[in-house]
This record gives structure tokens, sequence and C-alpha cells, in this order.
């Protein structure tokens, strides 16, 4: 049993893991750190697209698919039981906001030593960082040009930015203990269909102008609404399979690594441009230079709709079927799983200051900066591995122990 299965086990109904599941959000965790590697090169220099590992951040929308399906096959059978609404948040709130205040701490002290200062070089003043602080502990989004609004890009969450997507995953959880879950599978199966039509309807047509689905971490014009569809859409479709994927199941040998290959696969898909009658974007009959079509369908966004609605929950389908079957999978799986969330939540500040870094001298391209990128890396998995086993797993120990305690106490 690792110690992320022994501080689970301090809730004594806590059901087993999936460990092809937790294996592939490790896998996908990885996948977003080096995205945000080429996001530093594509930030650096001004360039329009990121390069390498285009649809990277399409792992975060993974990530809500898988989010989903474990909340459903964890908690679903559970209310009006063993479980009511107080229990249920305060389970969620044990599991994420340890790892979300720490993540906020690192990023104080890594803005501290890029010099406190906005990205144009205006100095931070105390007082604002310290309400920034507090709001990223606190997760309270920041609008875009408020005065604690630090680095002055207009993220929710200036210390760390993937912040914007636990801020969306609270929500997904209120509104699965609220209303959601007390759907039949029936009337869940219309919600997702309606949601994935949304999804497919704004990714396809461009509607946040970005020329790809990567909204949510900013206030600024439809990114909460943008944001909330990129949750709600593939949260309610792994809630939908965590309750049909055992009256179908694929037992593939090696599922583990098949579907890692695909996901490795679909997040380095080159930006795909729109295409009408053989011509590409800037040639002629119909195409604009932002590779819209005509009749206003990106097929980028396309592609972004089918890997969410569509190849996402075919992997997680897979993985919910399928068992490691040697050791050397299962201890892949048991370590990539148990550094995945720590991982996502504490590596772009360490990402900002290798950003910075990049443009104080100029870089822009692995080929120029590889020890960097992968120092940048391997300090952000250490730091993870750190902050799971010396401070994630004590925290959550504790909190659970406190939760026992004042339940006997109460008998």
């Amino acid at each position: 049993m690792t110690n992320l299965q022994q501080a689970a086990t301090h809730f004594a109904d806590t059901k087993p893991h999936y460990a092809l599941l937790d294996g592939l959000r490790g896998v996908a965790a990885l996948l977003v750190v080096w995205y945000h590697v080429f996001e530093g090169y594509q930030f650096a220099s001004g360039s329009a697209i990121i390069q390498e590992i285009n649809h990277g951040y399409l792992a975060v929308d993974f990530f809500f698919i898988l989010s989903g399906f474990v909340i459903g096959y964890a908690y679903d059978n559970r209310w009006g039981k063993t479980l009511t609404l107080g229990k249920f948040f305060k389970r969620r709130l044990i599991r994420l906001h340890p790892m979300v205040v720490m993540g906020a701490l690192i990023g104080l002290v890594m803005f501290l030593l890029q010099g406190a200062v906005t990205w144009n070089g205006t100095p931070a003043s105390v007082p604002a960082m310290m309400i920034a602080l507090l709001c990223a502990m606190l997760m309270i989004p920041a609008l875009p040009g408020c005065g604690y609004e630090v680095r002055g890009n207009g993220e929710m969450f200036p210390l760390n930015g993937p912040a914007w997507s636990l801020f969306f995953e609270y929500i997904g959880n209120i509104l699965y203990a609220l209303f959601i879950r007390r759907l039949s599978t029936r009337a869940l199966a219309i919600l997702a269909g309606i949601l994935s039509i949304l999804l497919l309807w704004f990714t396809a047509t461009d509607v946040c102008g970005y020329g790809m689905f990567g909204v949510g971490w900013t206030l600024d014009g439809l990114n909460f609404w943008g944001g909330l569809l990129r949750m709600l859409c593939p949260f309610t479709i792994g809630m939908l399979l965590s309750r049909v994927f055992h009256r179908i199941q694929f037992k593939v040998k090696g599922a583990f690594w098949i579907s890692s290959i695909i996901l490795l696969l679909l997040f380095h898909v080159p930006y795909i441009e729109s295409m009408v009658g053989g011509s590409s974007v800037g040639g002629a009959d119909g195409i604009t230079l932002n590779g819209i079509m005509e009749n206003g369908i990106t097929l980028n966004g396309v592609f972004e709709a089918v890997c969410i609605i569509l190849i996402f929950p075919a992997i997680v389908w897979l993985g919910a079927s399928g068992t490691t079957t040697d050791r050397f999978s299962t201890r892949v799986c048991t370590f990539l799983g148990d550094i995945s969330f720590p991982l996502y939540i504490v590596h772009y500040p360490f990402m900002y200051y290798f950003y910075s870094w990049l443009i104080e001298k100029q870089l822009f391209t692995l080929g120029e900066t590889w020890p960097e990128a992968l120092i940048t890396c391997a300090v952000s998995i250490a730091a993870a591995w750190l902050c799971l086993k010396f401070y994630d797993l004590p925290v959550r120990r504790w909190l659970a122990a406190k939760i026992r305690t004042k339940k006997g106490t109460r008998k």
C-alpha cells in the first residue's frame, strides 16, 4: 500500500483506486509541465503559436474527465447512507486545499526571487503581494488589472496561474453535491450531450478568439463562461462514464502504455490550420489568416472537441477497465499517481522564473536552453515529491484524524 493509499484509509469507507487512471493522471501532469516549457518560448518570443507540444493544454480537459469519473465512482452510492454535504465538502477540501495553499506560498517565494516585478518591470507593493497570497490561499480570483494582480498579465491567480483549473474544479464539486448527483443516468446522459454540443460550438467557431480552447485562466471577456463550460462538459462526461463503464469493459494488455502513447501523440499534434479545397491558411477559397473558414468553423477547434468528447472518454474507459499486470507498470502508475496533483499545482512558479530568464537572455528555443529546461522540469518534480511526502500527506492525515476525533467525541 502506498503512502497516498494509507492517507486515504483514514476514511474507513474509502474505495480502492484505479491504478491505471492514477498513472494516466501523472502522465498528463508531466505533459503539462513539458507543454509549459514551450509556452515559455512562445511567451518570451511573442510568437502566436506554441511549438512542438501544441495541444498540451488539453491535459486540463483530461483532468476534468478523470475528476468527474473518480468523484462519481467514489461518492455516488454513498449519499443518504454514510455521506452528507458537510462530509463531502470536508473530504474534498482535505484532498485538494493543502496543496492549493502550498502552491500559493511557492508562487510568492518565486515571485520574490524574480524581483517582485510585473512582466513590464513595474515593482509590486508588499500589500499587493500579501493580498494576492491571501486570495490565492482562499481561491478568490483576481480581476484583470486589479491592484493585487501582481504579474500584470490578467491571470486569476497571478502567483500560481494553473490554480484557475482548481477554481473551476471547486465549482464542479459544488454543482455535483447540490445538483448533478441527483440526476438519473438518463438525465445525466442528456446533460452531457447538451454540454458536448455547446463545447463543440464553442471550440469549432472559436468563440473566445484565441484560435484554441485555452480559456478559463482569466476573468477577462468570455473566459469565465468558457472555463465553466470547459470544466463542466468533461466533468459530466466523466461522471456518466463512472455509472456505465462496467457494462462494457475492454481488457487490453498494456493499456497504460498504449493510453500514455495516445495522449503523447494527441498533445503533439500540430496546430491544425483550416483548409478548404486543399488550400491552407493564407491561401484562396475562403480561408482567412486566423485559420477560420468562411462558414465560421475552425478545424483545430473540431479536433479539440473530438479529443474532449470522444477520445479522452475512450481512454478513461480503457483505463478503468484494465489493471496493471506487471510490477514495473504498477510502480510507475503508483509514483505518477502520487505526484500528479502536487506536480500540477507547484510546477508553474518555477516556470515563471524560467520564463523571466528566457526573456532576460532573449533565448527562444529548446536547442539553446535544453539544460535549463530539463533542470526546471526536474526541480518541479522534486518539489512535488517533497511536498507530497513532507507536507501534503502529513497534513491530510492530521486533518482526517481531527475529523475522526470530533466524530468520536460527539458519539
